[in-house]
């Protein structure tokens, strides 16, 4: 049953969602925005689809190498002993469902808030290094994003391991990369699919395409944003380039708390629609 906290964080969503709406662009981005498409068209679609094949192929094996290593192993031995200390009946993952929402918010915050840390951190070396650390921001940014969704998707009770829920979890990293302009559209289409499939199986049956025109403009973007450090490294302060330190660091963070407040939302929604009465949220 839905409880009355439930409906509050169901209507704080519901705000979210609406706000999502609003195209608050400035002038000048609209511009680039539509230089960025028209540079994109130009590009042969024979390549595109060739290059958008196989980053999707890098970001499924990532994700499996991701789950199943020893450091996300201890992080999941560590969710469930905090969530043990709040419930005791808990023993897997899919147990956490037996916490109130606030419990499971608090476990993911805890988590989130430590990728969004490193994230931090790891934008201020890059801002400090030359080409080496340059070339692995984004490799690096890609892991710690991703794994942060892992996270997410664990502290609410979805076990990532198993082919639907790892598709989901990509799906809302790919989601969560989107412009702000473009995310309203991406989030009704991961309600649709809650819709779609309100009896969750462990394989996936739904579209597994993920890479698009908008996940190379966002790659072009990092790329951009790289090249503006790399001039901002040569104005050093008391011997730092601490102009790039300061906009490595807060962009990457600014990125994950984008990427994780997203996860939370979907997270959210997707397990009090399940609470409901044979998912009649999801019709709403």
């Amino acid at each position: 049953m839905e409880s009355l906290r439930d409906r509050a964080i169901l209507d704080e969503i519901m705000l979210w969602e609406s706000e999502l709406q609003n195209d608050l662009r400035t002038d000048f981005q609209r511009t680039f925005d539509r230089w960025m498409d028209h540079k994109l068209n130009e590009i042969p679609d024979s390549m595109k689809r060739l290059f958008f094949k196989k980053l999707d192929a890098s970001l499924f094996h990532l994700h499996s190498f991701i789950q199943s290593s020893f450091v996300q192993q201890d992080a999941k031995k560590q969710i469930l002993l905090s969530a043990k200390a709040l419930n005791e009946d808990i023993i897997n993952i899919n147990d956490l469902h037996k916490l109130p929402i606030d419990q499971l918010h608090y476990l993911a915050d805890l988590q989130t808030s430590k990728h969004r840390l490193y994230s931090f951190l790891q934008g201020g070396i890059t801002g400090t290094g030359g080409l080496l650390l340059s070339g692995v921001d984004i490799p690096v940014q890609t892991i710690l994003n991703l794994r942060s969704i892992q996270m997410v998707s664990m502290c609410y009770g979805y076990e990532i391991s198993n082919p639907y829920e790892m598709m989901t979890s990509l799906k809302v990293f790919h989601a969560s990369l989107m412009p702000k302009h473009l995310q309203y559209k991406a989030w009704l289409e991961l309600k649709e699919e809650l819709q779609a499939d309100q009896m969750m199986s462990y394989f996936y049956e739904g579209e597994d395409d993920l890479v698009n025109s908008k996940s190379l403009e966002f790659l072009l973007k990092q790329i951009a944003k790289l090249s503006v450090m790399s001039l901002f490294k040569r104005k050093l302060i008391a011997g730092l380039p601490l102009i790039s330190i300061m906009m490595g660091a807060g962009l990457n963070y600014q990125l994950t708390r984008q990427i994780t407040d997203f996860a939370n939302k979907f997270y959210q929604y997707r397990l009090i629609g399940e609470k409901s009465n044979a998912g009649g949220l999801y019709d709403e």
